[in-house]
């Protein structure tokens, strides 16, 4: 069957009855790639490379998932449900919006290959559509469409991701060059000292002199999430006029 018309796989039975009883289960599969991805990065997950931690035959995993794109689906799937929220939403928007937030971040940095990675197409396990469902209900009761509302979660999103990404980029610059940041700065100090002038580029110049060299970036996320809720609110209270 073509792959346009295979079921998707919350569709499907957990194992195929074909060949003989199976040994592994979709969640076992699900978190040894998962511990791969978080060791290696997630273009290090294949079904080979999956079926070699499990000590199994590659082919055994097919019963389970067809494709590596499905075992992707059921990695993000499974991470998104760290995620500690209540049932429903508290009634204030703004705070499960921010919470939201809160726990986004820090499940990206638990699995550092969830900030690169892009869903174009919404996931639509159990644990995604309960997260989508919980966000788009936070804002239920300001009597706003649900395009309008979409539009606000996004935003929340991408500056999350955003953020995240930003904060990943340093650990990848280490990777890549094997200078720590200090050790950057102090290799490039004689250049930047040198072209950084402040009547060349005085705006420039006041943020190397005067910025936080090391912020608290708990601190600044938590700031730039509040920026961008009150650029909601406003729209909000625009739109109720």
């Amino acid at each position: 069957m073509p792959d346009n018309q295979v079921p998707s796989v919350w569709m499907r039975p957990e194992k195929s009855g074909r060949g003989p009883h199976p040994g592994l289960s979709r969640a076992e599969i699900t978190a040894a790639a998962i511990r791969l991805a978080d060791a290696e990065g997630l273009e290090a997950v294949s079904m080979r490379r999956v079926a070699a931690e499990l000590g199994s035959g590659t082919m055994s995993l097919y019963r389970y998932v067809r494709r590596r794109d499905e075992l992707v689906e059921l990695m993000y799937d499974e991470v998104l449900g760290e995620h500690e929220l209540p049932a429903e939403p508290s009634g204030d928007w703004r705070a499960d919006l921010r919470r939201l937030a809160v726990q986004s971040r820090l499940v990206m940095l638990r699995h550092q290959w969830m900030a690169a990675l892009f869903i174009a197409r919404p996931s639509i396990g159990p644990r995604s559509l309960r997260l989508m469902n919980f966000e788009l209900s936070t804002m239920d009761s300001l009597g706003l469409d649900i395009d309008r509302v979409m539009g606000f979660a996004g935003m929340v999103s991408a500056f999350t991701r955003g953020f995240v990404q930003a904060e990943l980029a340093e650990s990848e610059a280490v990777r890549r060059t094997g200078l720590t940041e200090d050790e950057w700065r102090t290799a490039t100090a004689p250049y930047i000292g040198q072209v950084i002038t402040p009547d060349r580029y005085p705006a420039l110049y006041r943020f190397m002199v005067e910025a936080d060299d090391n912020p608290d970036l708990d601190q600044a996320f938590e700031a730039g999430v509040d920026i961008v809720l009150d650029g909601i609110e406003l729209a909000i209270q625009r739109h109720s006029r």
